[in-house]
């Protein structure tokens, strides 16, 4: 209303700048004046109503964004499991033999190979121990010797009938004892090389040895522990499956698979916020049980580690490659929307206007999400970015190119630049608004 005085007013101001120059017409002024301002109030009032009447009939452009049309698919998922490195090969060293501690032939978190020298037990004991031995093995050979010239001397005594039957046989009797006592003498000999073998403590393993349980200079008996080696590479983690991934993985085993084809990515969280470092491994068990308790299945995979850059007891996440939840409806996870009735996705009707549907959903694969109920294949559902959509609003659907990770990274991108410029709007009004010193100090 106040529009259409003030209109009125303008053109009585025009009108009345031509009434000026009429002042001879004096008598006919008022009824002039009248009858110009009802026109004026006519034509503000019929510009008024023309107006909406032009905004309404001109509709506004058809808002693009990618549609879909939906169809059942094979969905891979981007799933990580928590487990901690181990190495099930780790050796403790033990002592094998009695004596003092002589050397200690490494530093503690040395890496150390197979074969390795690592400790000296007191090994003169044990040379002496081996000469001595060696001497028992020659006295029992020549004893031996001794017996045998005896046996045949009275082999041919025996013939000849120059000695009795119970001398030869005495004869054979000292012969077989004297056998026994080369190979008692024997065996003690190998003992006792053993034993100074077991005074050089070596790696049966290669890997990161430990700190040192005894130090050099001390007594140590048979069954003391000296030292422990982890070896670095391959590590191996255990993880459990929950039964549903379990079963999926049981399924691509089924068509003639072997769980060594099954590619793990290991992840490791980085340091100080660093990025995550991956290492590539391989299924190498998947358990045939599920356990009761947790309804999940046990698994291992195998790890290489050359560089030795992880190491056992490391909290680490790994993610099973190929591992698919089959014959799916899915959208990109920023298709769906949170509506009053809950989850929902706008769908295209007959006239391509945008649509509510409520819909159910199930589990997240990476940039996928999984629809349980409310989408049918063959419906038509916006899987761009859903912001500014309305229920009605006309949409020209554009073609998608079946990437959702593109699609959610897009829409990521363009809400930090919004933030970011919001940001930044505000960072200049508050420095607009801060008065200047000279300012400050006129006040």
């Amino acid at each position: 209303m106040i529009q259409v005085r003030m209109c009125a007013i303008g053109h009585l101001k025009k009108y009345m700048g031509t009434q000026r120059m009429m002042k001879m017409i004096h008598s006919h002024r008022a009824s002039l004046v009248t009858l110009l301002a009802a026109l004026a109030l006519a034509a503000c009032g019929q510009e008024q109503t023309e107006a909406p009447q032009q905004g309404a009939q001109q509709e506004s452009p058809a808002h693009k964004v990618e549609v879909a049309e939906m169809v059942r698919q094979d969905i891979p998922l981007n799933k990580s499991y928590p487990s901690l490195l181990r190495s099930d090969d780790e050796v403790t060293l033990v002592a094998r033999v009695n004596g003092f501690l002589e050397e200690r032939h490494f530093e503690p978190g040395q890496l150390v190979e197979e074969g390795d020298s690592l400790y000296t037990i007191e090994p003169d004991l044990y040379q002496a121990t081996v000469n001595q031995r060696e001497a028992d093995l020659q006295s029992a050979r020549a004893e031996l010797s001794r017996a045998q010239r005896d046996a045949q001397r009275f082999e041919q005594l025996l013939s000849q009938n120059s000695v009795s039957r119970q001398q030869y046989d005495q004869a054979l009797a000292d012969q077989r004892v004297a056998q026994a006592s080369v190979a008692q003498a024997e065996a003690a000999l190998t003992s006792a090389n053993l034993d100074l073998g077991y005074s050089q403590v070596t790696a049966p393993v290669s890997g990161m040895i430990g700190l040192s349980q005894i130090n050099v200079g001390n007594l140590v008996t048979s069954g003391t522990e000296l030292a422990t080696i982890t070896p670095l590479d391959p590590l191996e983690v255990r993880f459990q499956l929950p039964q549903r991934d379990a079963f999926e993985l049981r399924r691509q085993l089924s068509d003639g698979g072997d769980t060594s084809d099954i590619r793990a990515r290991l992840s490791i969280p980085g340091v100080s916020g660093g990025s995550d470092s991956e290492l590539e491994g391989h299924l190498d068990f998947l358990g045939s049980r599920v356990d009761s308790g947790t309804s999940t299945v046990q698994a291992s995979a195998t790890f290489e580690n050359p560089d030795t850059s992880i190491l056992p007891g490391q909290f680490v996440r790994v993610r099973i490659e190929g591992l698919k939840r089959f014959d799916v409806i899915a959208v990109p996870e920023i298709a769906v929307t949170q509506g009053l009735m809950g989850p929902q996705v706008f769908v295209l009707d007959e006239d391509n206007k945008a649509r509510e549907r409520t819909v159910s959903l199930g589990e997240v694969a990476g940039p996928w999400q999984l629809i349980r109920e409310g989408i049918e294949p063959g419906d038509r559902v916006i899987v761009g970015d859903p912001a500014g959509l309305q229920p009605g609003m006309v949409i020209d659907p554009q073609p998608f190119s079946g990437d959702a990770e593109a699609v959610v990274e897009e829409a990521e991108q363009e809400e930090a630049q919004e933030q970011a410029e919001a940001a930044q709007q505000m960072e200049e009004g508050a420095t607009d608004s801060q008065p200047a010193e000279g300012e400050e100090g006129a006040q």
